[in-house]
């Protein structure tokens, strides 16, 4: 703890396939936003102490940390405190139901649980109940009614279902807060309600219970469908970091439009006190596309195809105007998600702005259309079949592949002084017109064939040609700036050249020594418009993994693989970065990039160390890589 801000690895995450809370050691949830995880903030303290709001349930006068861990296989957390009396355990989780790759059957209704129970003695817990809505702009009147308690500012409503000793209302420097007293004695059980909107009835203990029973079968069945299959048996070595961000993933991933966000937050630090403080909580087709073939190569194959299907109907409904595919969406599909600074609240640490939407919406970032069209590979080499609206839908995106690989763009780190002819981006392209020619030939869809293949070879000529520099000794980030990027590790991953081509092990030798402090791997160390620093990239580490074990350098890949798994939290999540000096988390949280690089990791590793490997897997396509 510094201050009264927790440090961002101090907590776990929650959520109903919809949103996502974050629960911190101290027991304070401080991080909720209803109905959805894009709505504005109900609970914000991570962000702003004074003006955020909270809901902390804790021991009385107990001011340290708890012990917390997920229940196996799901993801219901259980933060215990120890007092001189007794042992006081929460657990906390939102509802769910059904079976979870079933959008229809987990519509339900939002609401946070806090079962609190009292082992070894009683103990007397105390609650703090303080929502601020609207990012902390609306604080509620707070009154009690028949059912329990109702929180209200305009047209948002939290009721709170609470069987308490006592309870009052207060005021503290922004707005009201409820404040509660629990006793329980040894062995005692109490359950706690919040849910969005008003209620006629109250909550009954037996449906609180009801819950929870489902919930906790929802997510285990949901992990153990997959397990079934075989399709976790090569992850032996690091199956509960696997399964951890299996969770992670899906937990990021909207049931009502098969969308994935890149994280669960915003304005998060990359680095501490700077304003590299971004909008994570919205659907990227580069990291959705990669977290749903991660998701496929464990097995779950509705997710990867709900994704594809929630691409053709974003690019769809923004071709009532003409078609076009953009880098990024709301979960729902929105394009009108303009960047805006939110003055009301202090930002992580004194890190402003802090911020919502996101401007590089706006942006070229040519890497999106190899993502989109690899995923939809992907499922048709492994066996799948794509619905007709994908079919139709993957021509358009190579012919605006063709059309737009020659123009320069802001890449995938979406660097604010662009644009430029970033290599990797030219790579995509190449991949995403290389597997459209695939599908195509395999009879999968139409289109103009001849068009696609003659691009991708005008894309590899002018890549081999102007990206590669002899005296940087690497590909270089773009054709106008002889600096090395992370993201070349990847070439020979996408099959644009062979793992033993001299230039591959030139550039991932030369990343070793220039971007690489041990495990820790920076994206690039060169300006990118923005004022200030930021930690070490968590997926550019697994990159670094990937890229050793696959040119046999498997001692070293596992070495880096070992230090940065150690580095995830006391419940296996992890940040969009990391601080080299420290460890300490940097970025939004959980983040989907660093979670879908540890299952790839781990995958390349077994591949690497000759494990047998599931049928889902993301090695082994066709070998057409670039011969030059």
């Amino acid at each position: 703890m510094e201050g009264r801000y927790p440090a961002i690895e101090d907590h776990a995450a929650i959520g109903n396939l919809r949103t996502i809370a974050l629960v911190a050691r101290d027991g304070t949830i401080d991080w909720l936003c209803l109905p959805h995880l894009d709505s504005p903030s109900v609970f914000a303290s991570l962000l702003d102490p004074d003006r955020g709001g909270r809901f902390r349930i804790a021991p009385r006068d107990h001011a340290g940390l708890g012990e917390q861990h997920y229940l196996e296989d799901t993801n219901v957390v259980e933060t215990a405190f120890e007092t001189d009396g007794g042992r006081l355990v929460v657990t906390d989780l939102m509802p769910l139901a059904g079976q979870l790759d079933d959008p229809s059957e987990t519509d339900t209704e939002p609401a946070v649980l806090r079962l609190l129970r009292a082992e070894g003695g009683p103990v007397e817990a105390e609650l703090e109940l303080a929502p601020r809505f609207g990012y902390g702009d609306l604080p509620p009147e707070i009154v009690a009614t028949e059912t329990g308690w109702l929180a209200w500012a305009g047209t948002d409503e939290l009721s709170l279902f609470v069987d308490a000793d006592e309870t009052e209302v207060v005021e503290d420097r922004v707005g009201p807060v409820l404040r509660a007293r629990i006793r329980l004695d040894d062995g005692e059980q109490r359950s706690l309600a919040l849910t969005w909107g008003t209620r006629s009835d109250p909550l009954r203990p037996d449906e609180i219970e009801r819950w929870y029973d489902e919930t906790l079968a929802s997510w285990r069945a949901w992990i153990r469908k997959a397990e079934a299959t075989g399709a976790r048996d090569w992850a032996a070595p690091h199956q509960q970091m696997v399964v951890r961000s299996e969770l992670a993933l899906k937990l990021l991933t909207h049931a009502d439009t098969g969308a994935i966000a890149a994280a669960a937050t915003t304005s998060l630090p990359e680095e501490i006190g700077g304003v590299r403080n971004w909008d994570y909580r919205l659907a990227w087709i580069r990291d959705a596309g990669l977290a749903a073939q991660a998701l496929f190569a464990l097995g779950h194959e509705t997710e990867a195809h709900a994704f594809i299907q929630w691409a053709e109907r974003a690019a769809r409904d923004e071709g009532h105007r003409s078609w076009g595919l953009k880098l990024l969406y709301g979960l729902h599909g929105e394009t009108d998600l303009d960047e805006q600074e939110l003055p009301g609240l202090a930002g992580y640490r004194r890190s402003a702005p802090v911020r919502v939407g996101n401007g590089a919406v706006d942006q070229l970032q040519l890497d999106i259309f190899g993502e989109l069209i690899s995923a939809a590979y992907e499922i048709v080499r492994l066996g799948g079949t794509l619905d007709d609206d994908i079919i139709a839908f993957l021509p358009q995106v190579a012919d605006q592949a063709c059309t737009s690989w020659q123009q320069p763009d802001f890449g995938l780190w979406e660097l604010r002084n662009g644009p430029f002819s970033f290599v990797y981006s030219k790579v995509m392209v190449w991949m995403a017109l290389d597997r459209a020619e695939r599908l195509a030939r395999r009879g999968v869809i139409e289109g103009d064939v001849e068009q696609w293949a003659s691009s991708r070879e005008q894309i590899a000529e002018e890549v081999l040609a102007k990206g590669f520099d002899p005296e940087l000794g690497a590909f270089q980030q773009s054709y106008e700036r002889p600096v090395l990027d992370a993201s070349n590790l990847l070439l020979a991953m996408q099959e644009f050249l062979p793992f033993d081509d001299p230039r591959v092990q030139q550039n991932l030798d030369r990343t070793l020594e220039e971007l690489a402090e041990g495990a820790y791997v920076h994206r690039y160390l060169a300006d990118d418009g923005i004022a200030g620093g930021e930690g070490a990239f968590g997926l550019c580490s697994f990159w670094l993994v990937d890229a050793l074990a696959m040119a046999g350098r498997v001692e070293e890949a596992e070495e880096v693989f070992r230090t940065i798994a150690d580095r995830a939290n006391h419940v296996g999540l992890f940040s969009e970065m990391l601080d080299p000096a420290t460890g300490a988390f940097l970025g939004n949280f959980p983040q989907a990039f660093t979670h879908l690089g540890l299952v790839n990791s781990s995958l390349y590793l077994a591949h690497a160390r000759g494990r047998e490997l599931p049928v889902a897997s993301l090695i082994g396509s066709d070998d057409h890589r670039q011969e030059v």
